[in-house]
């Protein structure tokens, strides 16, 4: 929607006003809801899940029935991971596809850039799992299903200390915004509870592909405990070179590491590792096990955090759009405010603060090659984002 000339006419204004937030139920047949993320490049196994999963989610719904008679449409686009292309993609969602709200199954990076662009035009956001804080900072229409990368550092820090009995840990993170916000979190809350971090490693991505110079410091400075963040591919990296130099201290990761690609590439090095996640293969709840079970039935491999978070996401936001029995975004934003006790696949979530989700953290270890429960922090002092 083009930017109204100062000589409009004020009815004609009120007018151009009323379009940009409502989607008009007459001119289209579907219900159109934007999605992005990185389903070619260095990360395509997450952008495939992820779109793979929310794709499930919408032939749930329009098997069911859709929403006021019609049926969910998903606009899809690949942000490659990059940031300027994730740009692009929010003018065309808001302007030329005309969705009532949008899906990130993508990256903070491409989020985080977006997230401004969906706010001022006021069209509702749901991130999967991008961890930034800029992805809903200042604004009362983005949310995030994931955890805020703090939430879930600081998460690991306590598991950390008061599971694992970590008193000096060391920390292996990728330099950019998922990594620094994932480890500074842990590192905050590891201290806070008096862990004393050794040695902090940081390896720029995407690019690096030899590990051995920073293990090898870690080695030397004897933690622990390391607590690893990275994505799937640098993930089995890390522990297929951590052997290699016989580093046997146990590795505490995050959620990039939650995926079965990271176990496959892995080679067997993966057993063992724990992993800050959101989504628990154990938990017994139907929305839980029947995903699992559709996931594998309909693309033959096991399902992962990022895929589970997305999923989350789409169905957040449908669920809003039901609530709010409406295609007016402004409708569909108070309707995702009001979200409480949501019975999510990622967890039961008590409510949004600011747009950021209030959820117990999920832990996972690798054991005979398979994610399996391990145990879950839901101190409020902890999941409870910051005010």
């Amino acid at each position: 929607m083009k930017y109204m000339r100062t000589a409009m006419p004020l009815l004609l204004a009120v007018a151009v006003l009323a379009t940009c937030l409502v989607v008009p139920a007459t001119a289209q047949e579907t219900i159109k809801i934007g999605f992005f993320a990185p389903i070619t490049g260095p990360v395509a196994a997450d952008g495939a899940s992820a779109k793979q999963s929310v794709e499930l989610a919408v032939k749930e719904v329009n098997a069911a029935g859709g929403f006021m008679g019609k049926k969910v449409e998903l606009i899809v686009y690949d942000d490659r991971l990059n940031p300027q292309e994730a740009v692009a993609i929010a003018n065309k969602l808001i302007e030329r596809d005309q969705v009532v709200g949008v899906v990130s199954g993508s990256y903070s990076g491409p989020t985080r850039v977006t997230a401004p662009i969906f706010s001022k035009a006021r069209v509702p956001m749901v991130a999967g799992y991008a961890v930034h804080p800029d992805v809903t900072k200042g604004s009362d229409s983005n949310f995030r299903n994931g955890f805020l990368g703090e939430v879930e550092g600081g998460a690991a820090g306590e598991y950390a200390v008061k599971v694992l009995k970590s008193k000096n840990p060391a920390i292996l993170n990728m330099d950019n915004d998922f990594g620094r916000e994932i480890s500074a979190g842990f590192a905050k809350r590891a201290e806070k509870l008096g862990a004393k971090v050794l040695l902090q490693q940081v390896y720029k991505y995407p690019g690096e592909k030899d590990f051995r110079p920073f293990l090898t410091r870690i080695k030397e400075a004897k933690p622990d405990l390391i607590f690893a963040a990275g994505y799937y591919d640098v993930a089995a990296l890390m522990t297929l070179q951590a052997k290699e130099l016989g580093i046997a201290t146990p590795i505490l990761a995050e959620e990039g590491f939650d995926s079965p690609k990271f176990i496959e590439l892995a080679k067997g090095t993966a057993e063992g590792v724990i992993i800050a996640t959101n989504l628990d293969r154990d938990d017994p709840r139907p929305v839980v096990q029947n995903y699992l079970k559709n996931y594998k039935q309909a693309y033959n491999i096991d399902p992962d955090m990022v895929g589970a978070s997305s999923y989350d996401a789409f169905m957040i936001l449908v669920n809003a759009v039901g609530r709010a029995g409406s295609v007016n975004r402004q409708d569909v934003i108070k309707a995702l405010l009001e979200t409480k006790d949501y019975n999510g696949l990622t967890g039961k979530i008590s409510k949004f603060v600011k747009g950021e989700v209030v959820k117990p953290v999920q832990f996972q270890i690798v054991k005979n090659g398979k994610f399996r429960r391990h145990g879950v922090v839901d101190n409020p002092e902890v999941i409870t984002p910051a005010q």
